[in-house]
């Protein structure tokens, strides 16, 4: 009776600890979440605080043990005493159901053990699809601005927020809006375009798609933030060498680089930002109150949290030396606007001491934990802090998301040239196919005999690698004739031969601190990748390229001596599928240059949207003009255009102007089109571009179809940055171009009143 009795105390006792929990403000999903925020920060110590301002990765000691259990290293349960604000990258080797159950048992583990409950944060990388193993794998994002297809990215991105949520993540430090010029910069791939307006478009349907919605509705169940990076103009680093420095002038600063990131806090509500590893202008970027404060929070309206690129708060003393010691460090980072410290065991460790010694860091403390759990509470983590794992194994690699993949890879290929229409390939005309080259994969030949059965016999080698494959800092292979001549000797047998030509991970990748390289001085192809084609061509067979490649090269004399080439980037892993329906003429390609292709790395910079006055003068012994001009991509169709019009001859400074376009369909097949528009303006007050790209459009047309294109201009697409540096709209002559490329396109003039 005695142990009944004190069962039942404890039980009754239990529930009014557990009414009294639920009653608390910051738990009551019914408030506002501002005023749940203010409840929270004020029942918090000030070393609760701190903790909600790091973030560690999950080799310090998370892992799943023999029997599928959560493991947990003394180091992280060290460094979850006081809770934590997010853990990058837990279960990324397991499958996606054992991730989700190693992230719930880590969630709760995390709440049981927190004094007020508060939900963790679990973080990943997805450049292409959730990078952790068993999920759907997509392209590239310069592959996916290469589709021009905004609708298109926006849907791979919905995939990617979705098995996201579904193997216990939260928040991915993706997408990238960094404009990509240089591609002597290792991580080209990983942004989308040399273009300001293409890179913004792609952003913002990145963005919103992995957040679930342009409202960003689903991240409070369904699919996870996005964390905008890097702020701003990393891909601008001298020598296209990571943690360079970064000179880009004010105006310039405004109009081209910082309108993705921009667009992404506007348009997209991206719930995170990350600044660059590099500085601006001598500024380091950790430490730029005008960048991360004036800038991002009180001109563009940001309320989420910014979190530091890895360990790069500490870096202010180690690397940038701007600070006098990592405390000092510390205090720039925090009052300039830095809310989460990645990784670093040098930096906001240090904080709660810092705060109780000088209380005047505490409002700072209190505006970064504040932007971390409003993000928290939007993410509903509070409420919905676990996974569904039926849901896991049902959604994650789905066959739906593995369709999306191959319809994207069919869209992204461009071709750069058609030699006498070479391309597409007669499987009723060959008998023997020669797949050959360094960019062959193990299973090309088998995604080729999906698309094109038992008619064709296949020979395929790969003959030699570029590299050694090291991963840190990978060395160039000696040239072996015995390879080449091999390859040589296959080609022989065949009717055409296909040539795996261009660059892999080992020769384009970013170059992270501890001594790796990834970034090249010249942007030729490595290795005897130009011998192998002059030798193959020799034999006086067809001879088409397939390039691959995670950075723009020169390829001088590939086009010279290849009757095609497609350019392919890096695609899923369903590519050499898209590649050989592409080839054999099952579709028709459809992608176009996101970057321009230059002769050399000696015309840098070299990218279509210079000031006009860069192109008066060329070099000497060299070609003006790039080898293949932003914007261009060739079909199998043929697209007839009418001649533009515009709705009006001049256009008020607060109305619109419509332009028009009919395009036709006059080939045999169907086809899509890629209609893009370039606006100049003929005289500025300050030195102005040539052209910009300021709209486009993707379209299918059956043969003989027609479809009008029309583009709304507005005064927004006509604004610059003056000579005040302040936005303004000037009057005068502007260039309309419509076509198919920006160097084929037709004219039409209009005076802004």
């Amino acid at each position: 009776m005695k142990n009944r009795l004190l069962t039942g105390c404890v039980a009754t006792a239990l529930s009014v600890v557990a009414l009294t929990a639920s009653a608390l403000p910051y738990k009551d999903a019914s408030l506002p979440i501002e005023e749940r925020v203010k409840d929270l920060i004020g029942r918090m110590t000030l070393e609760e605080k701190v903790a909600q301002m790091r973030i560690f990765h999950r080799v310090k000691g998370i892992e799943s043990g023999d029997n599928g259990e959560l493991v947990l290293s003394k180091d992280v349960k060290k460094r979850l005493e006081y809770g934590i604000a997010g853990i990058k990258n837990p279960g990324e080797l397991d499958t996606p159901e054992q991730a989700a159950k190693l992230t719930n048992e880590l969630q709760k583990y995390i709440i049981d053990t927190s004094r007020l409950g508060i939900p963790a944060m679990f973080v990943c990388e997805a450049y292409n699809g959730v990078d952790a193993n068993g999920s759907t794998r997509f392209m590239r994002p310069i592959n996916m601005a290469a589709t021009w297809n905004v609708d298109l990215v926006n849907r791979i991105w919905t995939v990617t927020g979705r098995e996201a949520r579904l193997r216990g993540f939260h928040m991915c430090h993706s997408p990238v809006g960094d404009i990509m010029r240089d591609p002597r910069f290792g991580r080209m791939s990983e942004g989308y375009s040399e273009d300001t307006w293409l890179a913004t478009e792609m952003v913002v349907a990145a963005t919103t798609g992995v957040q679930g919605g342009y409202d960003g509705s689903g991240v409070n169940s369904t699919h996870i933030g996005a964390v905008t990076k890097h702020f701003a103009g990393y891909a601008q680093v001298l020598g296209g060498r990571n943690f360079a420095s970064i000179q880009i002038s004010e105006r310039d600063l405004i109009d081209q680089i910082f309108p993705p990131f921009k667009a992404s806090v506007e348009r997209g509500h991206s719930f995170g930002i990350m600044p660059s590893h590099g500085d601006l202008n001598g500024i380091a970027s950790h430490a730029n109150p005008w960048l991360l404060t004036e800038v991002l929070r009180e001109q563009w309206g940001f309320d989420g949290y910014i979190v530091s690129d890895s360990n790069d708060i500490a870096r202010l003393h180690d690397f940038m030396k701007v600070a006098e010691s990592h405390e000092a460090a510390v205090e720039m980072a925090l009052k300039a606007g830095m809310d989460v410290d990645l990784y670093s065991d040098l930096a906001y460790i240090y904080l709660a001491d810092m705060a109780k010694k000088d209380s005047s860091l505490v409002p700072y403390i209190d505006r970064s934990v504040g932007n971390v759990l409003r993000t928290k509470f939007k993410l509903g983590l509070f409420e919905n802090p676990y996974t569904n794992l039926e849901d896991t194994k049902k959604e994650v690699r789905s066959e739906a998301s593995q369709a999306l993949a191959l319809e994207a890879d069919l869209e992204s290929p461009i071709l750069l040239q058609n030699k006498e229409n070479a391309l597409p390939l007669n499987k009723d005309e060959l008998k023997t196919v020669a797949l050959l080259g360094p960019l062959l994969y193990e299973n090309t030949q088998k995604q080729f005999e999906q698309v094109t059965g038992s008619s064709i016999t296949y020979i395929s080698e790969q003959g030699f690698d570029l590299t050694n494959r090291k991963k840190g800092k990978p060395n160039l292979l000696p040239r072996d004739e015995a390879k080449i001549a091999s390859l040589v000797e296959k080609a022989k047998a065949a009717d055409v031969a296909v040539l795996f030509l261009g660059g892999d991970e080992f020769t384009a990748k970013e170059a992270y601190f501890n001594n790796t390289v990834g970034d090249r001085d010249s942007i030729d192809p490595v290795g005897p990748q130009d011998e192998l084609i002059q030798r193959v061509k020799a034999l006086g067979k067809p001879v088409v390229v397939v390039l691959k490649h995670r950075r723009t090269l020169a390829i001088n004399v590939i086009s010279e001596e290849a009757n095609a080439i497609l350019s392919c980037w890096d695609l899923s892993e369903f590519g050499d599928i898209a590649v050989a329906k592409i080839l054999f003429g099952k579709v028709s390609p459809s992608g176009k240059l996101p970057v321009t292709v230059p002769r050399s790395i000696g015309q840098f910079p070299f990218h279509y949207s210079q000031k006009e006055i860069n192109y008066k003068k060329g070099y000497l012994f060299q070609k003006d003009g790039p080898l293949f001009p932003f914007g261009h991509g060739l079909s199998y169709a043929t697209f007839s255009y009418s001649e533009p019009k515009l709705s009006s001859e001049e256009m008020a400074k607060d109305g619109t102007l419509v332009a028009s376009v009919e395009v036709t369909n006059s080939g045999s097949m169907v086809a899509k089109e890629v209609v893009q528009l370039y606006i100049k303006d003929l005289i500025g007050t300050v030195i102005r571009p040539d052209k910009e790209l300021k709209g486009f459009q993707k379209i299918e047309l059956n043969p003989g179809e027609t479809k009008t294109v029309e583009f709304t201009i507005t005064p927004e697409m006509l604004k610059f940055t003056g000579l005040e540096m302040k936005p303004v709209l000037e009057a005068g002559d502007y260039h309309v171009m419509l076509g198919t490329s920006s160097v084929d396109y037709q004219t039409k003039s209009f005076k802004l009143k």
